[in-house]
């Protein structure tokens, strides 16, 4: 009786706790930690990326996190490798530095608060694996043909196992068919071989899904031979093995089953249940009905399941045996959170099953629960804890294990005492919508403690909704049954409990459905036509539906020439693949209502002969539904001639102001015969239609009746308002005008509308006829306005018109730049700065700044330089500017000045700024002269320009082989004030290059160079190149010469003739003339502007030239000549050419020593064949057995070591200190042939004894050596022939 009163109790209270469940713990109130995301109890990590083990709980206050490995404390900082994330229990594991494997571990998470601890499921954490296949080689099959074959793939067990596949060397899978399947294990299986299967690349396929890897197997070859072809026979069974077989299965998994059988012809499989059908939903057969798979297994799965195999020669069957076993299970769901108040009852319930029937172990806190603090509180009855009258200490975590044989399950639940007023989840002021005649569902999800009481009102407090149609489920939702427009309106939600009241209130909108209301119809449409499809729509005007078209359940397809409008869909040019189903989808937020219509294609009617033509113009013009601004037009199509009409061209003439002018208003489909068309006021229209189609526009219909519009006020303001000014004191404002169709009535005019900006100021108008521009006199200089231009016309005046802004006339600048300045950054870039001049002094729109800057003079000649000034502009409101290009140790003067639209302003006051020095540049000519056995002299003109104080001068020179190799380079530093230089100590009748190039104190310039060649010892000179002689140099000290040029030389270069000057005049446009001396041609002229020197090229050798250096005026007139100068292009260069130093030379000569080499060799093994010789005991014990003497007629090796070949013959001519001369040939046929002791056979060959080796060759080649004769001793044979 007792027993069965306990049993009473304990349903109701599993009522309660059922109730309380529902409810969810704000997180602003205490609450025991709850886990919201862990990994998965079998965890398996890809081993190239760091371990994230998840962990995530909630909790008031916020849980710590703690964690256990392999069931022991895993203290987390004292692992460098792992990181916690903040405010969670995740940890993070660098595996840059460790192995993953180092981690293959049961970890557990443990999340607490001081309202309890929280568990996870232990997480087993597991690297995947993708093993390499074993090496292997694999021998070809050969079989007889109709026999069955296995080819087996085996793959390495990887982590988790890989998938398998087999395909061919181009990767494209194998076909498979009920003769060839492949099994669940991977291996290949046939029923029975054909010739067709012959291949060599049967290869099997393993790809690991973590690392995403396929590896393969060596390949298989199979050759089918039909020699002998097996018999017919009947099937039996490769797997499974005999008639009875059995597996087991746990319950939710995947149960597979397979038979393969062999024979001849190809067997059929069938699968049937002994004791009972197959459950045909989970049921699917797979590999050509060899495999039988059952998804989500469960109890009544259990059985036998019979496969049979038949072909025409017999049938076999065998038996599987199916037990169903099962990991535990929740029976009614995971124990749910209990929510109680101080002295309220409750149950947590942990229901499962299993099989076998599972144990239920319950812990509180993560501590067992006959291990924790007692509570009178509590009383635990196997799967079931009973709380009564519970206090505010009873708060705790527990925590239920239900575990057999082939699994566990563990949950947590917390029990939480809390004593809350209620509140309501649920958003104030939310608004449902809903369907006329569907269901409502409105929330009210709501918290307390006790759980709150719900109650509903509508509109006003007056009775509580209770009854038919309203319905009110525990959860607080109030349901509406077939809500109608009368059931619109404000619902008010109230939660009640001991401790409180609350309410809140949402809104319900009941709308009205949306319904097709003409839905698309069968169509039967010739090909080539047009087909249109209507699908018009009614529905709540407060939502926006959305069309959607299908064809036979799929998507539209992608071609233009479906066209979809609001309302319909049409078809142009149909195809027979335009047949089919076409449905009409209307969707809103709330509701969607759709029809469905067939197209059905057929061909069209023949004719003798189709005419494709324009079409005919449409007819039956009319129009309707007439308003101010707006009419409609019909007309009627004319003849298509076999070409569907694209579209309609409208046309409309204005007789009012533009009579016999036909203008394009709009266009429409050539699906449409009737346009709604928008229309100007005051316009006299009258329109025409034109049909276009393939082959071009058809004529224009006949004219409409004429259609009149009333005059109305301007409905827009002229555009391009714009306002400047022609002169410094005067504003033009202009606009572009309106058309006569903008005008939209008589007497046109415009409103012209100014005044200052920023200056409180009353707009000043003006009355303006038809016009595009105003000019108003007497403004200020430069200064903003305000402008508007109205239209205005007989029936009054436009929209308000946009303000426009623009300024009065500009002039120009007042002031100039202040404090400008120069900022020297090196030799030939200077930076100058400015302050921006005030707007003020600006009186225009500041268009930037320019910078006038001269050269005055040179820092070394210290003589004025009559330089053009530059200007240099810096576009917009800029402080500073770069001027590039300068002249290195120079003076220079500059100024900047602004300017505007207008102009310039005045300068600034003019200031100087010197550049440093630079390089110098290259000296104006190098001659060689005195050409002596050792030595020469080298006369030079200092740059033309210095770029600063010469401070020297670097000489460097090496000589020139005859191939035009450079050799070693010498240099000498030279003082400042020499211009020649001896250089002594020379090789003579040799080439040499010299470089010359003048230093200051910023560094080298660029060099100028020349070639000569010293005198032979027979006393002749040889110089490479003719050097022209210059004329005699001013000297330092005298007043320059009339002419301004001097210094002028040439040399011969490979390039041609190279001509050096300076040059003292103000003229730019210099030129270098030449012609032949002996012709009476014209001088031919090359410009050098700003140059120095010049080359010359094209020049014939063996002829002498006359050239001059000329400076002409603007008009091409010589102002001023240099004297001629005389130079000589020689014939051939004469070089002594070395033959023995010739590329080609040395490559024929190493030929032809190549050659003869090979001969020696070919002649030494000639004279050696014929079996082995006899030699000492010793020698013969010592000789590698494995190198071996090549044979005489395949060229491989033979018997004997080659060593012994380099042992010189008993009675040879050797030193008599036993050491071979440099000069003689190891395998000299000296040695061999004559004035020896040895004896020849008949066949030539060898039959004496060799000697031993000497000492110099023992310490050459070591022990036991078997290197090949030298090539130096090979060369020098040759040398003894040569």
């Amino acid at each position: 009786m007792m027993e069965r009163r306990r049993m009473d109790v304990a349903l109701l209270m599993l009522v309660l706790g059922h109730l309380a469940a529902a409810l969810e713990v704000p997180l602003d109130l205490p609450q025991p930690p709850t886990i919201t995301h862990q990994s998965p109890q079998d965890y398996i990590i890809d081993p190239r990326e760091n371990i994230i083990i998840h962990c995530e709980a909630k909790g008031n206050p916020h849980p710590s996190f703690s964690w256990t490995r392999n069931g022991t404390h895993f203290d987390v900082d004292e692992d460098p490798n792992v990181t916690m994330k903040p405010n969670s229990g995740t940890l993070v594991v660098d595996i840059n530095r460790v192995k993953a494997e180092q981690y293959e571990c049961v970890y557990q998470c443990t999340a607490r608060n001081s309202h309890g601890t929280a568990v996870s499921n232990n997480i087993v954490v597991r690297q995947s694996r993708s093993p390499l296949w074993s090496k292997q080689k694999i021998k070809p099959i050969v079989i007889q043909e109709g026999v069955s074959l296995v080819l087996p793939c085996r793959p390495p067990a990887g982590l988790p196992p890989p998938i398998i596949f087999w395909m061919d060397n181009y990767f494209q899978k194998l076909p498979q068919s009920s003769r060839v399947s492949q099994s669940l294990n991977g291996d290949l299986y046939f029923s029975n071989v054909l010739r067709e299967d012959s291949r060599n690349d049967y290869i099997c396929y393993a790809r690991f899904p973590y690392t995403q890897t396929i590896q393969q197997k060596q390949p298989i070859s199979v050759k089918v031979l039909n020699k002998d072809p097996a018999d017919e026979r009947k099937p039996t069974f490769l797997i499974p093995s005999g008639p009875f077989s059995s597996k087991t299965v746990l319950r939710g998994q995947v149960l597979e089953m397979e038979c393969i059988a062999e024979g001849l012809p190809t067997p059929e499989i069938s699968w049937t249940k002994v004791s009972g059908d197959l459950p045909t939903k989970r049921t699917s057969f797979l590999h050509h009905q060899r495999a039988l798979r059952i998804v989500n297994v469960s109890e009544s799965d259990a059985g036998d399941y019979r496969c049979v195999a038949r072909n025409q020669m017999g049938m076999v069957h065998h038996t599987i045996h199916i037990t169903v076993k099962a990991a535990p299970y929740w029976i009614t769901g995971p124990p749910r959170n209990l929510v109680l108040a101080p002295g309220e009852n409750g149950v947590l319930t942990c229901r499962a099953s299993g099989t076998p029937k599972p144990s239920i172990t319950w812990a509180m806190n993560g501590i067992p629960i006959e291990n924790s603090p007692q509570d009178p509180s509590r009383k635990v009855e196997d799967d079931t804890i009973i709380f009564a009258d519970v206090q505010i200490g009873s708060s705790a975590v527990y925590q239920c294990n239900v575990s057999n044989n082939y699994g566990y399950l563990m949950s947590n639940a917390f029990i939480n005492v809390l004593s809350e007023p209620p509140r309501v989840l649920t958003a104030s002021n939310k608004v449902y919508q809903v369907i006329k005649n569907h269901r409502a569902l409105i929330d009210c999800s709501s918290f307390g403690s006790p759980i709150p009481e719900i109650t509903w009102f509508k509109e006003t407090r007056t009775s509580t909704l209770d009854g038919y149609p309203y319905i009110i489920h525990d959860n607080g939702t109030l349901v509406i049954d077939g809500a109608q427009a009368n059931n619109s309106g404000k619902y008010t939600c109230v939660a009640t409990n001991i401790f409180g009241i609350y309410e809140n209130h949402v809104y319900l909108e009941v709308k009205e459905s949306t319904r097709i209301v003409k839905q698309p119809e069968y169509k039967e449409v010739r090909r080539g036509r047009s087909a249109v499809f209507e699908c018009k729509v009614i529905h709540d005007p407060s939502l926006i539906p959305t069309m959607t078209w299908l064809k036979d359940g799929g998507e539209l397809p992608d071609d233009e020439r479906l066209i979809v409008d609001s309302d319909s869909l049409t078809i142009t040019d149909v195809t027979e693949s335009d047949a089919g189903v076409y449905t009409c989808i209307m969707n809103t937020t709330l509701d969607q209502d759709s029809a469905s219509a067939e197209l059905t294609v057929v061909e069209a009617t023949p004719t003798p002969a189709v005419v494709y033509e324009r079409p005919d113009p449409p007819t039956d013009l009319e129009l309707t539904d007439q308003k101010k601004k707006s009419v409609q037009l019909t007309w009627t199509p004319g003849d298509e001639h076999n070409s569907p009409i694209q579209k309609f061209l409208i046309q409309y003439e204005d007789s009012l102001h533009h009579r016999n002018q036909w203008h394009n208003l709009t266009e429409v489909s050539g699906t449409k015969t009737t346009a709604h068309l928008k229309l100007s006021p005051y316009v006299h229209y009258t329109f025409r239609v034109v049909a276009i189609n393939a082959f071009g526009f058809s004529n224009p219909s006949s004219p409409s009746r004429l259609f009149k519009t009333e005059a109305a006020a301007p409905d827009e303001n002229p555009t391009g308002v714009h306002g400047f000014g022609t002169e410094h004191d005067n504003l033009v404002i202009s606009w572009k005008p309106l058309s006569a169709l903008q005008s939209n009535g008589p007497g046109l005019h415009y409103k012209v509308m100014w005044r200052q900006k920023s200056v409180d100021s009353d707009w000043t108008t003006v009355t303006v006829a038809n016009k595009s521009k105003f000019v108003v006199s007497g403004t200020p200089t430069f200064v903003p306005y305000e402008l508007k231009v109205q239209a205005v016309n007989d029936h009054g005046a436009g929209p308000e018109p946009a303000i426009a802004h623009g300024y009065s006339g500009e002039d120009l600048p007042l002031a100039a730049p202040e404090h400008v300045q120069a900022i020297v950054l090196n030799s030939t870039v200077t930076e100058v700065h400015w302050d921006p001049l005030p707007s003020k002094f600006i009186r225009g729109h500041l268009k930037g700044y320019k910078v006038y800057y001269w050269r005055e003079r040179s820092l070394h000649k210290h003589n004025p330089h009559h330089a053009e000034k530059q200007i240099l502009t810096f576009s917009g409101n800029h402080s500073r500017g770069i001027l590039p290009g300068l002249h290195p140790f120079s003076a220079y003067l500059f100024n900047v000045r602004v300017f505007n639209g207008k102009g310039e302003g005045p300068p600034s006051p003019t200031r100087q700024f010197e550049t440093p020095e630079g390089v110098p540049g290259a000296p104006t000519s190098l001659i060689v002269t005195e050409l002596n056995l050792d030595s020469l002299t080298l006369e030079w003109n200092p740059p033309h320009a210095h770029n600063g104080r010469i401070t020297g001068y670097t000489l460097r020179y090496q000589p020139v082989n005859n191939s035009n190799e450079l050799g070693p380079v010498e240099e000498v530093e030279l003082p400042a004030n020499e211009t020649s230089f001896i250089l002594s100590n020379l090789k003579y009748s040799t080439r040499y290059k010299f470089y010359l190039n003048a230093k200051t104190i910023r560094g080298a310039g660029p060099a100028i160079s020349q070639e000569a060649v010293t005198i032979v010892d027979e006393g002749t000179t040889q110089i490479s190149h003719p050097i022209a002689r210059p004329p005699p140099r001013r000297p330092p000290h005298q007043a320059p010469p009339p002419s301004p040029f001097g210094n002028v030389s040439s040399s011969i270069e490979e390039d041609g003739a190279l001509i050096s000057w300076e040059y003292w005049g103000p003229e730019k446009n210099v030129y270098v003339e030449y012609k032949n001396q002996n012709s009476e041609e014209e001088w031919q002229k090359e410009l050098v502007n700003g140059s120095q020197n010049v080359m010359l090229k094209g020049l014939k050798g063996g002829l002498s030239y006359r050239v001059r250096l000329v400076a002409r005026g603007h008009h091409d007139q010589p102002l001023h000549l240099s004297e001629e100068l005389v130079v000589t292009v020689p014939a051939v260069a004469s070089r002594q050419v070395d033959i023995a130093t010739q590329g080609w030379f040395i490559g024929l000569m190493c030929a032809i020593a190549l050659l003869i080499l090979i001969l020696l060799i070919i002649c030494f093994i000639q004279r050696n064949k014929g079996g082995k010789y006899p030699v000492k005991e010793k020698e013969d014990a010592h000789t590698d057995p494995e190198f071996q003497p090549m044979k005489d007629d395949d060229c491989t090796f033979g018997e004997y070591s080659d060593n012994e070949d380099h042992k010189p013959l008993k009675g040879s001519r050797t030193p008599s200190s036993g050491t071979v001369k440099r000069d003689d040939s190891d395998d000299s046929l000296v040695d061999y042939g004559e004035g020896g002791d040895g004896q020849f056979n008949e066949d030539g060959s060898f039959i004496g004894q060799y000697s031993g080796k000497s000492a110099s060759r023992d310490t050459a080649e070591g022990h036991e050596s078997s290197e090949a004769p030298s090539p130096t001793n090979a060369m020098n044979s040759l040398n003894s022939f040569v």
